[in-house]
């Protein structure tokens, strides 16, 4: 049966709109090879074109497209045993993941990628878009921030794009296809993505040199890369057989969830969620890399929607009369409390402190960019340049000077802190590695969907958290 799907997009200039809501602008658009991944519709010249899908259900479409061998381990039947014993654990992933896994499969097929790949986040994240590692992976596909450089995921005051859905889920299938050459198995990518390409291609030299084989089996490996896999293979057979582990899978239809919204102006989030008529929580599922309540036109940014609420949020834009934005982006050209700062910039200190998450007693350093409330003497959009380079830097006030003590007075000794400068080098080394959230996230989720306003999701470092270099 042939099941009907859209997907939509609004271009950047959108007719219609207000004068002070215009979505045109004067700089050049910057085209991102990512940013055309989601299927889209000039709504401007043209109707929302009819698709058609050969399968009305994702899941088959995930088990028609699988690759990998089962691996029929010990390891593999244990990691079965825990998923099917946890049945609602695994229904709350399963049903956050209906959000983004009709992208992931279409992006795994067109690279002619086995679909145990759309899984990955299972394993990774539990598919929280905003889960943190306590080594500060971040996002669906867990990158850490080195990782998610190499792989051009900006990640500055104004955004995370190690938790953009459509941004890292091109980076991770990038990755895993660099991986895959390399190393010539998908286990073995896999083995890499979670553990790091060298190490894995040391494992294998070692093996070489004792005359032993360098599969993903033979390997010798820390535990929790010996696991990860056969974590995947688990979830590989809870789809293939949900009946057979009393798992009831939730029902994907085969079409997209979501629409990609290009960003012509600077738009405040709240009114963006206002303007598409969904829950604050449905927003930030979809869309968890903006830091900031504003959405930038000059960071080449897309709003994600649920399609059934893309023309919604067009025909309230076309509508709406009022500025769009309601910030501003300054450079600080000075080292100062945020007092000092506030004063010198015209704002009201408690509001600089707050949309720039500045805790008490810090000072923001020179050329630091902060978000102040927008006024007649900062009008339009925020910048390229610090769209793309804001950064903000800050420090502790120096300590006051010690009293002098009067001539044959006795002097207090200042106590040097325990272990100042232990920890460093362990420090470095988490810094170093790439954690997923597979295990932790099972307390995180059990309240059901995690929400991605304020704080992240943090992942534990139990048993099964997974490293990636």
């Amino acid at each position: 049966m042939l099941w009907r799907y859209a997907a939509i997009l609004l271009i950047a200039a959108l007719s219609g709109c207000a004068s002070n809501g215009d979505w045109s602008s004067d700089a050049p658009t910057r085209q991102d090879p990512r940013a055309s991944k989601a299927k889209r519709v000039n709504l401007k010249n043209q109707s929302v074109s009819d698709l058609y899908a050969p399968s009305s259900n994702l899941w088959i479409r995930i088990r028609d497209g699988f690759e990998m061998e089962p691996m029929n381990t010990p390891l593999e039947i244990e990691q079965v045993r825990w998923l099917s014993a946890r049945p609602d654990y695994v229904n709350r992933s399963m049903t956050r993941s209906s959000r983004y896994l009709f992208y992931i499969v279409q992006e795994v097929n067109a690279r002619n990628m086995p679909t145990e790949i759309a899984l990955l986040p299972f394993v990774e994240s539990a598919f929280v878009t905003n889960a943190k590692s306590s080594a500060k992976a971040m996002g669906l596909w867990q990158f850490m921030p080195a990782t998610g450089k190499d792989f051009r995921l900006t990640q500055n005051v104004f955004r995370d794009e190690r938790r953009d859905v459509l941004q890292s889920t091109d980076a991770a299938l990038d990755y895993l296809q660099r991986l895959y050459k390399q190393f010539g198995s998908w286990e073995l990518a896999l083995a890499a993505y979670n553990w790091g390409a060298g190490n894995v291609a040391k494992a294998q030299k070692r093996n070489l040199a004792a005359g032993l084989p360098t599969d993903y089996l033979s390997l010798k490996m820390p535990n929790e890369t010996r696991n990860y896999v056969p974590k995947l293979m688990a979830y590989r057979q809870i789809v293939l057989d949900p009946q057979a582990y009393g798992i009831v899978l939730p029902e994907l239809e085969n079409h997209p969830y979501f629409v990609a919204v290009d960003v012509g102006s600077d738009i405040d989030v709240d009114l963006a969620i206002k303007l598409a008529e969904i829950p604050s929580d449905e927003f930030h599922s979809l869309n968890p890399s903006f830091n900031k309540p504003v959405i930038l036109s000059n960071a080449n940014q897309q709003i994600l929607l649920p399609f059934g609420h893309a023309e919604i949020f067009q025909a309230n834009l076309k509508q709406y009369t009022k500025p769009l934005s309601s910030w501003a982006a300054v450079q600080v050209t000075k080292t100062e409390s945020v007092d000092q700062c506030a004063k010198t910039l015209g704002v009201d200190a408690d509001t600089l402190r707050e949309v720039n998450g500045i805790p008490k007693g810090m000072r923001i350093r020179s050329g630091s960019t902060v978000l102040v409330p927008k006024t007649s003497r900062r009008p339009g959009d925020i910048s390229l340049a610090m769209a793309e380079n804001g950064s903000l830097s800050l420090d502790k006030p120096a300590p006051p000077a010690p009293k002098k003590c009067a001539k044959g007075a006795k002097c207090p000794v200042a106590k040097s802190a325990k272990g100042a400068a232990k920890g460093n080098s362990s420090a470095n080394n988490a810094a170093s590695q790439h954690k997923s959230a597979s295990t932790g996230l099972a307390k995180s989720a059990k309240n059901g969907s995690a929400k991605t306003t304020g704080s992240t999701v943090k992942a534990s470092n139990s048993k099964g958290a997974s490293k990636i270099q």
